[in-house]
């Protein structure tokens, strides 16, 4: 801080310099403040989405027991344990299943463990008695609230150092004119012996 107050009064200091000061300030505070409350906003109201979306998605999907019919195929053993393909091809079933209207469904599903003909086990429906996806829990919506707070915070933060740097470009476009305009007046005799500079 003692060299920053000092550089004040440095008598080679510029308009520019100042005013590139200011601006690397502005936009510091900025950040700080201005990019973290908007993250903070965005957050929320991401949270308060996903909290409805969870409660609309826990009240429209059901758990519902399955019977197995049939196995669809039985691959061979795939010797890679990370191919989901192989593994889920392993799993998958024509099974049966009421909704809870009342209407008997039949389909093709992928079973959650290796599972054997009139072996049951359960799925997640809505209310028609389709099959959908696991409803969102409420860690799961604050997680992405979270980031998507800090998508918007480093966004905002992104934005407000790219147009720090435009300004500061603008300046050092402004600099160098100004010195080649400098140069030019001090003409190309400047330095030589004799030539009065």
């Amino acid at each position: 801080m003692k060299g920053v107050w000092r550089w004040r009064h440095n008598p080679l200091r510029r308009r520019t310099d100042r005013f590139e000061a200011w601006t690397a300030l502005v936009a510091a505070l900025l950040i700080a403040l201005g990019a973290t409350s908007m993250g903070w906003l965005a957050g929320r109201a991401a949270h308060g989405a996903l909290l409805a979306t969870v409660r609309i998605q826990h009240q429209q999907r059901h758990l519902e027991w399955v019977t197995v019919d049939r196995l669809i195929s039985r691959a061979p053993l795939d010797s890679d344990p990370e191919t989901s393909s192989q593994r889920d091809a392993h799993r998958r079933v024509v099974a049966r299943w009421t909704a809870r209207d009342g209407s008997p469904h039949v389909g093709q599903l992928a079973a959650p463990r290796p599972v054997e003909t009139g072996e049951r086990f359960r799925i997640w429906t809505d209310d028609r008695g389709r099959v959908a996806p696991r409803p969102m829990d409420t860690g799961t919506a604050g997680t992405h609230a979270v980031l998507a707070g800090l998508g918007t915070a480093a966004g905002v933060g992104m934005m407000i150092e790219g147009a720090r740097r435009l300004v500061v470009w603008r300046l050092m476009v402004r600099r160098f004119r100004r010195w080649d305009e400098e140069w030019e007046r001090a003409g190309q005799d400047w330095g030589r012996a004799g030539a009065g500079s």
